[in-house]
């Protein structure tokens, strides 16, 4: 007779440190396994926190609360006949730990330490949480510790302490045991140990990113995981913002000896619980496994793992009465839709958490904020589509999230362009630059989401700056030239770069300035709204590669309240603009895809070139950065890898560089853009200190919060750097003569 267990996993949108909402969301998950018949539930990485705490982890508070949680878990009933791993931090003799904690029928069955811990790009969990030692020169995983519960727990499960470390739960009718997030990245991962030692069923509580094109090495993972070992695994995610940069991507999976039979979704859908159920056969593993020779070779002399007892049954005793779950191919997204579903989520999410009105945007009709806006129309549209075809759940949590934003207690959208008008202004912020195709974009875009559009010139902002500082009064007259002599009338046209600059940067930020005083007025000026919270929140429309060259104003507006592009690459976001065009309903957005890059300081559009002011295209800033921060090279490794890339590239011209100057040989072109690149990235290195908030997307992000740890004052004349590069090109050339001497006497 076949050996079925119906399991569960699940996508949960947690929030950091919402006790209360995260304890009811864990809930609900086990109420929903246990209704449709599950024995086994597992959760996402630090579930009762939230995975983002950060620093909030160093306080005792967080723990103590994280216990209060837990009790109402165990007092509710609701792990009354059915196995529940739940993560959550513990400390055990005053050191921090990340934690599983496994309860069944009111009562903890132990607690396991996470012993791998991610510590590098976005992660920092050696800053709050200690890896559990496990002594390298012994077999296994170590001892078992005794943990003593706090005493509000003992009076509820009436134990006094639990077994923590590594082991395994020893069921009735089989083995279940546990990884954590990162412990499935590593190259000597936990589940191979266990699976050779007999646990069938391994459950993973993650707390992992969206990044784009990220999913396929996750899945391969998973895959590997019991393609090769044999055995049940489930994975369990966070999904949404849960208060920070990152949106967690969800994406429960539960696979059986290598073939995937259920999976939730990694962007779609609003509904804050998403339970992921399977039933799975195992008497297939057992069949697997004892089948692979070599595999039961080695597992007959591999380490145990320690086994805790519970008088528990997984498989159903009526085993005909349940079909297992075929197999299914997994599903990945497009990397466009990566671009319209994970932003526009986390969009969702800050803004109904915020408590604020909506979204302010100064829409230029460029590509940037142009995304920026198509972003926040796909949100509305998602929203939309959850009140019409979500779980009666999600259509009661949308609807109320809708009517708090919008300050309408009885409002319901009747589509996405209505919900648009309600929570989303933008404003053509026009100079004596700006040219009519920009502005014309503007308002055909805003029209076709739905967003109340504004504009307003900023000349006389910018014009009285200027009169401000012809007015400028010196009091002190050392070391300065004659009075007739001072300058305080710079010009655009006619003058030093150091005034035309200074005049682009007057127009930049009174952009910025302009862009918070419309965003906390505006719903006061449309619906009369005086209350506290009665503001928008700014949006930021820089690009990750202008943010790598340093190519935008400090305190411009880039500068806002959060950035939802921020950490996607002008490539992409071109490719994406034609994607929601022709998949959005969006028909505007071609003409700004199809549009020349300009800022339109000096002149409109087409008289001011972004990739000639910056002296290097987009596609190769975007080859410039994936070099330096993923494949972790410097000046010399980059020019090395480059050269090869860019063998046969037409590259575009030095600003640094011209005249009698310029580069003229391929390597010496290629040898220029990698000095200009670093060069331009250390000077401007303090601007990515003041960086906006930008949902992280790319790998080669220069976010200086957590991501990309550098000083903010560099040396940018790279002096060794540079004159290896100089001696690499001296050296290249060297080789290639000969071969063109032997090919012209050949």
């Amino acid at each position: 007779m076949s050996a079925l267990a119906k399991v569960a996993t699940c996508n949960l949108n947690q929030w950091a440190m919402d006790f209360k909402g995260n304890l009811a969301r864990i809930l609900e998950s086990i109420r929903e396994a246990k209704a449709q018949g599950c024995t086994f539930r597992t959760g996402p990485e630090l579930e009762i926190t939230g995975y983002g705490c950060e620093d909030f982890f160093l306080e005792n508070d967080t723990f103590l609360h994280s216990w209060d949680s837990l009790a109402e878990v165990l007092r509710s009933g609701v792990t009354d006949g059915i196995l529940c791993d739940i993560g959550m931090p513990v400390k055990h003799r005053n050191v921090p730990y990340n934690c599983r904690v496994i309860c069944l029928n009111g009562r903890i069955v132990g607690i396991r330490p996470k012993f791998y811990l991610a510590n590098d790009g976005n992660y920092r969990e050696m800053r709050y949480f200690t890896p559990w030692f496990i002594d390298p020169s012994s077999p296994g995983f170590g001892e078992i510790e005794q943990y003593w519960l706090p005493v509000r727990i003992q009076e509820i499960t009436k134990q006094t302490t639990v077994p923590m470390g590594v082991f395994a739960v020893s069921a009735l009718d089989t083995v279940v045991s546990f990884e954590t997030c990162e412990e499935l990245f590593t190259p000597n991962a936990p589940h191979i140990q266990l699976s050779l030692d007999g646990v069938e069923i391994i459950a993973n509580g993650s707390g992992s990113h969206h990044q784009l094109r990220k999913l396929d090495k996750r899945i391969d993972l998973v895959r590997g995981a019991t393609a090769k070992a044999g055995g049940v695994y489930l994975y369990a995610n966070m999904k949404g913002c849960d208060g920070g940069r990152l949106y967690f991507d969800g994406c429960a999976m539960i696979w059986v000896n290598g073939g995937l039979v259920a999976q939730g979704s990694q962007f779609l859908g609003l509904d804050e619980v998403e339970v992921v159920v399977a039933t799975v056969n195992l008497s297939d593993v057992r069949a697997e496994r004892s089948s692979f020779i070599a595999r039961s070779y080695q597992a007959s002399s591999s380490p145990t793992v320690h086994r805790v007892e519970v008088p528990f049954r997984l498989c159903s005793p009526q085993p005909l009465a349940l079909t297992p779950s075929p197999l299914i191919k997994p599903r990945i997204h497009d990397p466009m839709e990566e671009i319209a579903y994970g932003p526009s989520g986390w969009l969702w999410d800050y803004l109904r958490r915020s408590g604020l009105r909506g979204y302010f945007l100064p829409l230029s009709g460029g590509a940037d904020s142009s995304s920026t806006a198509t972003l926040v129309a796909i949100m509305c549209q998602r929203v939309v589509d959850e009140l019409r075809s979500g779980t009666e759940r999600s259509k009661e949590q949308v609807l109320a999230d809708i009517r708090k934003i919008t300050r309408r207690p009885d409002y319901t959208p009747k589509d996405a362009k209505d919900l648009c008008g309600k929570l989303f202004v933008t404003c053509y912020m026009a100079s004596q630059y700006s040219g009519q195709e920009t502005r014309s974009r503007a308002a055909m875009l805003a029209e076709e989401i739905g967003a109340v559009h504004t504009s307003i010139f900023i000349d006389d902002i910018c014009k009285s700056i200027r009169e401000t500082f012809t007015k400028i009064h010196f009091h002190s007259t050392t070391n300065l030239p004659p009075k007739e002599k001072l300058k305080t009338e710079p010009k655009m046209t006619g003058g030093t770069w150091m005034e035309n600059i200074a005049l682009q940067n007057i127009q930049a930020r009174s952009r910025m300035v302009m862009s918070f005083f419309l965003s906390q007025l505006m719903p006061w000026a449309t619906d009369g709204d005086d209350s506290r919270g009665g503001m928008l929140l700014v949006l930021g429309s820089a690009n990750v590669d202008e943010a790598l060259r340093g190519y935008y104003t400090k305190y411009d507006c880039s500068a806002a309240d959060i950035n939802p592009i921020g950490g996607i690459n002008k490539r992409d976001l071109k490719n994406f603009l034609e994607w929601a065009g022709k998949h959005k309903g969006i028909s505007v957005l071609q003409r700004v895809a199809d549009a020349k890059p300009s800022a339109e300081l000096t002149g409109a559009e087409g008289e001011q070139s972004d990739e000639v002011d910056m002296g290097m295209s987009y596609d190769e800033l975007g080859d410039l950065g994936y070099c330096r921060k993923v494949e972790k090279c410097g000046p010399l490794s980059a020019f090395l890898k480059l050269r090869t890339k860019w063998a046969d590239r037409q590259l575009t011209p030095s600003i640094r560089a011209t005249g009698d100057k310029a580069p003229k040989t391929q390597d010496e072109q290629v040898a220029q853009k990698v000095k200009d690149f670093y060069f331009y990235n250390a000077i401007n290195r303090h601007k990515m200190t003041t960086l906006t908030p930008s949902y992280h997307a790319e790998n080669y992000s220069p976010d200086d919060n957590r991501f990309d740890l550098r000083p903010f004052l560099q040396c940018a004349t790279f002096d060794e750097q540079f004159a290896a590069i100089d001696k690499a090109v001296k050296d290249a050339a060297a080789c290639q003569a000969p071969e063109a001497k032997r090919a012209r006497t050949g």
